[in-house]
């Protein structure tokens, strides 16, 4: 298997404080691999040791086959997690500027920004200034200046961050065209449902540590069944399911794990008789439940140590 991006034993220090500590993880080439973590994990420190913005105090990085990023910038596109345009421009010019930067032709650079602002349905903003532009919009117009030159590998630092429903769907959609065109992504998130729905591979770092890297079936596997609820009525009642031993209720919809040994079925007549069931399935927790148990376990772990020293 080929790897675009590489990492060996990373780990960075600012002073006292471990950002990241002995990082190694691979990511396959033409593949979306999800970074996930609570604000402040690591994600983006990470990121920016790839990007050479910061450099390791140990271990080794190989991004697209090299040491540093700088020598295969023009290969590379990045979004970073602090975003901006310049406002006063306009968004075809400002598109095909970041296209200029990675060495592109002023008429290639043009031309090509038109394109993807037309493919990506901004073409009745190629004339506009960002600053008349939404949020959502703004942000779908960086991350065509991200992908203008057609890179190998693209990183994008927290891109569903502060998007309404339908602009989330459509960088969902860019991702997943940016995929089928052969490229690598790699996103960082703490938005489960994101990585659930399109990543090929995760990884999940916690407190400068990672604690689980690899695909979606591989980090499900072995971990207990739950009930899948959608439901409508009073929510309340879920949590005197006789069996349950964790019930995660978002209102409208549950996760619900049982005690060893309780039958689903039974849990099953049980519901039908105190709320509206929609939907139910038995099956592998969501990541969201993996995440959450996993920081708990961290979490536990470092308190436990902590009282040990």
């Amino acid at each position: 298997m080929q790897y675009a991006l590489i990492l060996d034993g990373v780990s960075k220090h600012f002073g006292s404080f471990t950002a990241v500590s002995n990082l190694s993880l691979q990511v396959p080439k033409g593949c979306i691999y999800g970074f996930l973590g609570q604000n402040g994990a690591g994600k983006t420190t990470t990121i920016r040791m790839v990007m050479s913005i910061f450099h390791p105090d140990s271990g080794r990085i190989s991004v697209l086959g090299q040491p540093d990023a700088a020598t295969v910038k023009d290969r590379l596109g990045y979004l970073p997690e602090e975003k901006g345009l310049y406002k006063k421009m306009k968004t075809a010019e400002i598109v095909a500027y970041f296209g200029k930067l990675k060495g592109m032709d002023s008429r290639t650079a043009n031309l090509r920004a038109k394109e993807l602002l037309i493919r990506y349905g901004l073409g009745d903003w190629l004339d506009k200034k960002c600053e008349a532009m939404s949020k959502g919009m703004g942000q779908k117009v960086q991350v065509l200046g991200t992908i203008i030159h057609e890179p190998e590998l693209v990183i994008l630092d927290e891109p569903f961050s502060g998007l309404d429903p339908v602009n989330r769907d459509l960088m969902r959609d860019l991702i997943l065209d940016m995929k089928r065109q052969g490229r690598t992504v790699i996103f960082s998130t703490h938005g489960m449902e994101h990585a659930e729905q399109i990543c090929d591979y995760v990884m999940m770092i916690h407190k400068s540590k990672l604690q689980f890297a690899g695909t979606l079936s591989q980090i499900k596997q072995g971990r207990d069944l739950g009930i899948q609820l959608d439901y409508d009525g009073d929510g309340d009642q879920l949590q005197h399911l006789p069996g349950a031993a964790r019930v995660n209720d978002h209102g409208k919809h549950a996760e619900i794990f049982l005690q060893p040994g309780k039958d689903p079925q039974q849990a099953l007549r049980w519901l039908l008789d105190h709320v509206t069931v929609k939907r139910f399935d038995y099956r592998e927790p969501s990541l969201h439940e993996i995440f959450v148990r996993t920081v708990d376990e961290a979490n536990q772990k470092l308190a436990t140590a902590g009282v040990e020293r």
